[in-house]
């Protein structure tokens, strides 16, 4: 049967060691790194027309070429990606920004971006013929992989924080999940699904414990280059907890130099955007430090946000020195305004996690670090109507 994927291998993001894509992988337990995938982009750049991808039927998986999955029959799909990317020109006329843009990914199906990586690690677990999948969640992750297993036919377990809001534990329950609510934060979360994997026997899909959910989420950056014919845009804003959206969208402008797609060599900077309660990689990015320490009594209200050490530090901290870009944090009142902004200009109800890009922008106007000329762009990772209750 004919393959749609050019996956070749996976290579740990440290040491470079190679892994075979056809056998079940999680991290580098030598280096206790994440694993990164690789393709035969030179094999897709003779193949391929990139003008020829947006006649494709929409959504994420018309990028098979570039995403995990080797048979057709193993993708499971709810109609993810192809998300709006929007002007904000009431909020882009009162900072002096004419062109700037937010990427809507609150109308991705279960609300979230979650949905793009849980689509591409479920499809592939699907494929290598997993059965049980476990996942900490603070929220949104959670509520992605209970669709998705569900439609694959596969087992969950979700553990999540008793202060994880109630719409997605529902929407986790709702969705066949079972679902068990611990005390902390999602680190002791992890735990217990960690506890899971080694005396139950379920895969852990905790974040970038396996090596394909920033595969589904590098997504992003393809449909943002093809939005702008093209030519990426100077900035990018993002909210970082776990990381998989800022490694995946490099990863995502990389491939794309290589395959000669851009019609400039010109990346975005990329800015990680944290908030003051829990910011770890925002302290290692200024203190000039590799890693992040974890962030002890970590709290915000943006829940997604509430990360107190991520599994890729290394690499977060790693692609934002690349691109020359920054890190900075901002506070729960900062948040609660931009998100009434968000609202009353633009009529869009983000999540907190989207309305810290849009107080972090406004620091770095203020700082004069983006110019008027610029194109920036903010991104929105989940819904509003998530965390009404």
């Amino acid at each position: 049967m004919k393959k749609i994927s050019y996956l070749t291998d996976l290579t740990c993001s440290v040491c470079s060691k190679s892994f075979d894509p056809h056998q079940i992988q999680t991290y580098c337990h030598e280096c206790n790194a994440p694993l990164l995938a690789n393709y035969d982009l030179q094999a897709i750049r003779k193949k391929l027309d990139r003008d020829e991808l947006f006649l494709r039927p929409k959504g994420m998986w018309r990028w098979t070429e570039l995403l995990p999955v080797y048979q057709r029959e193993n993708i499971v799909s709810l109609g993810e990606g192809d998300t709006p990317l929007l002007q904000l020109g009431n909020l882009g006329k009162r900072l002096g920004l004419p062109n700037l843009y937010l990427k809507d990914e609150g109308q991705n199906p279960t609300g979230s971006f979650k949905a793009r990586g849980l689509s591409a690690s479920v499809s592939k677990a699907k494929e290598l013929g997993i059965g049980k999948i476990v996942m900490p969640s603070a929220g949104n992750a959670g509520g992605a992989l209970a669709a998705y297993a569900t439609r694959a036919e596969l087992k969950s377990l979700i553990f999540m924080p008793k202060s994880t809001p109630l719409a997605n534990i529902a929407e986790c329950k709702i969705t066949g999940a079972r679902v068990e609510l611990v005390e902390g934060l999602i680190n002791e979360a992890g735990k217990y699904a960690q506890q899971a994997e080694d005396s139950e026997g379920w895969f852990n899909m905790s974040t970038f414990k396996e090596p394909y959910r920033v595969e589904g989420k590098k997504i992003m950056g393809y449909e943002i280059a093809e939005s702008f014919a093209w030519r990426l845009p100077d900035v990018i804003i993002y909210p970082t907890g776990g990381g998989t959206g800022l490694v995946g969208m490099w990863k995502a402008f990389l491939e794309l130099r290589a395959l000669g797609w851009l019609e400039s060599d010109v990346l975005p900077r990329m800015v990680t955007v944290q908030a003051d309660g829990c910011a770890p990689i925002v302290k290692a990015f200024q203190d000039g430090r590799q890693t992040s320490e974890l962030w002890e009594n970590a709290h915000t209200i943006a829940t997604g946000l509430c990360v107190p050490q991520s599994f890729a530090d290394r690499l977060i901290l790693r692609d934002i020195r690349a691109s020359q870009g920054n890190a900075i944090s901002v506070s729960d009142d900062e948040i609660t305004t931009s998100r009434q902004r968000l609202a009353e200009q633009e009529g869009i109800f983000s999540c907190p996690e989207g309305a810290a890009t849009l107080a972090g922008l406004e620091k770095l106007v203020k700082a004069g670090w983006i110019d008027q000329n610029e194109t920036a762009i903010l991104f929105n990772t989940g819904s509003g109507l998530k965390y009404i209750c």
